[in-house]
């Protein structure tokens, strides 16, 4: 018992940390450029109080419920000698992770012409299937730049391809790898992936840990580019595209409400009527039907193996129950709370006279953003583990924030400037796949997975309907939000790629210029050596 509270007064220290700096923003520029109405200030710091309550119990229940999991399926996937069974595990359990994921869910009902349940289901089986690539990685000892490479060059083939085509979906299907890689995918995957290095004991079993979450960040854009095209959705009337608009900006207006009314829009009301699927009632279906799949896989998994004891079973329980109230708690008050918000600061923003702050807002908000991510904690924590703090969480979440930073600051001055984004991806995808060859393998690794951890729910639910209020403001056309604002999480994805393997770029210097003195100092002794015969 003082074990868990040890640990959720930690998590509560990292999430009043994370969010506190956002809330400050936010409440400085709603009493100087851009203010808001007091309805919605009420609900940005309802949503507040949720996001840091939701995400201490998440941290807390992921760390005594889905690590143990999923390191247990892991382990047992590694010491299978039949690869037959491991390959259906793997896909199986991605499959089903994937389709369950509520992120998902908001993205096929984004995307225009594709029937929601065939791009459910297409995901699906795209992750499922780069899961058993990334498993099979990890078996056999590959390497992940190696494999990663080809898989990038493939994408930027299709992204050529769907810009001649119809440049207006090209952000959301970038966006789809950054979204299906969510708060339940995340740390399940990266704990399989530790399960399975585990068993190894080479010096690369620590390396070989991370990856998983990068090759299955790739399996949903290639699928979605794919079906895109198979459907020929890339040139159709733009009246579907403005559907789709309406319904990613489709946030209540809260002006005029009281506080009462405003608080009530959490349970469930609407325009003063209540609804089932508004407010928390929305999430606590949606994490339900998400965690569906991972207890059927700890069941089953249980019930063949017996590979955890009684004290064990129950820890594992109140866990699940932990990460289950937690995230219902943190994905309502984004969506609720803090989506409304970041709409109207971008349209407020844009509106006034100093529309080009809108850049280094939207880089300070990034930087701060990022940390506030459930999964970014995960990683933080299983790198400095791994690597035995040579790694340390600080390192780590600097350069994710420097990252998200610099994405944000780029995607709202594409916003300002009617920037494409196709350049800024090739761009920025090349750079990483690049650096790979010239970093420790285990900082590709890192860095990689990185893109899926932080483009997470933040992202899509305070990040994105900024620059979509931006792009509002602007009174742009359906089609221009498509191609402006649409993207940001592509970008939010693809940067931490860069930074990271930086970082591991100058420590790979530092210890290469620390040999070299060492070597030197230990020539200098052996030159003043009298040997005598």
């Amino acid at each position: 018992m003082k074990n868990v509270v040890r640990l959720l007064y930690g998590s509560m220290s990292e999430a009043l940390q994370s969010v506190l700096p956002i809330c400050a923003i936010v409440l400085l520029l709603s009493v100087s450029l851009a203010p808001i109405s007091s309805g919605v200030m009420v609900m940005f710091l309802f949503g507040a109080l949720l996001i840091i309550f939701g995400m201490s119990v998440f941290t807390l229940g992921a760390t005594m419920a889905m690590q143990p999991i999923g390191e247990g399926v892991g382990h047992s996937i590694a010491k299978s000698k039949n690869i037959f069974v491991p390959i259906l595990i793997t896909f199986i359990l991605g499959f089903l992770i994937t389709i369950a994921e509520p992120d998902l869910t908001v993205l096929a009902e984004k995307v225009p012409q594709i029937d929601s349940m065939s791009l459910i289901l297409l995901v699906g089986l795209g992750v499922g299937g780069f899961l058993v690539v990334a498993m099979l990685k990890t078996r056999y000892k590959l390497s992940l730049a190696k494999i990663l490479v080809p898989l990038y060059g493939l994408v930027l083939v299709f992204a050529c391809v769907i810009q001649f085509l119809s440049p207006e979906f090209l952000p959301t299907a970038f966006d789809s790898g950054g979204v299906t890689t969510g708060p339940i995918t995340v740390p399940f995957i990266m704990a399989l992936g530790a399960g399975m290095a585990a068993v190894r004991t080479d010096k690369h079993s620590g390396e070989d840990s991370f990856g998983l979450v990068a090759l299955c960040s790739v399996g949903p854009i290639i699928a979605v580019m794919i079906l895109s095209i198979m459907q020929g959705c890339m040139g159709d009337a733009p009246e579907e595209v403005s559907s789709t608009v309406e319904q990613a900006t489709n946030v209540i207006n809260y002006a005029g409400m009281t506080t009462r009314e405003a608080f009530l829009s959490f349970i469930g009301f609407e325009n003063g009527e209540f609804s089932a699927d508004a407010g928390i009632l929305r999430y606590v279906k949606e994490v339900a039907i998400a965690f569906s799949p991972l207890i059927g896989v700890f069941v089953v998994y249980q019930l063949i193996t017996r590979r955890f004891k009684k004290n064990e079973i129950i820890r594992i329980c109140i866990g699940l129950v932990y990460t289950y109230v937690g995230l219902v708690l943190f994905l309502t008050g984004a969506n609720v709370g803090f989506m409304p918000a970041g709409e109207l600061l971008g349209t407020n923003i844009v509106k006034s006279s100093y529309a080009w702050v809108l850049v280094p807002i939207g880089m300070v908000l990034g930087y701060f953003v990022v940390s506030a991510e459930p999964a970014v904690h995960t990683l933080k924590k299983q790198v400095e583990e791994v690597t035995n703090g040579a790694i340390s969480q600080k390192s780590i979440g600097i350069a994710l924030s420097v990252g998200v930073a610099v994405s944000v600051g780029i995607s709202m001055l594409r916003i300002l400037l009617h920037i494409p984004i196709l350049p800024i991806l090739i761009v920025g995808y090349i750079i990483p796949l690049v650096i790979t060859f010239f970093v420790p393998p285990i900082y590709t690794g890192i860095a990689f997975d990185s893109g899926g951890v932080a483009s997470g729910p933040m992202a899509t639910t305070f990040i994105l309907p900024l620059a979509i209020g931006a792009c509002q403001g602007m009174e742009a056309d359906t089609t221009t939000i498509m191609t402006d604002a649409f993207g940001i999480v592509a970008m939010i994805a693809m940067t931490p790629l860069i930074t990271i393997q930086v970082l591991g770029l100058i420590g790979k210097t530092k210890q290469d210029r620390r040999l070299k003195q060492i070597h030197s100092e230990l020539e200098q002794i052996d030159d003043g050596i009298v040997y005598y015969d």
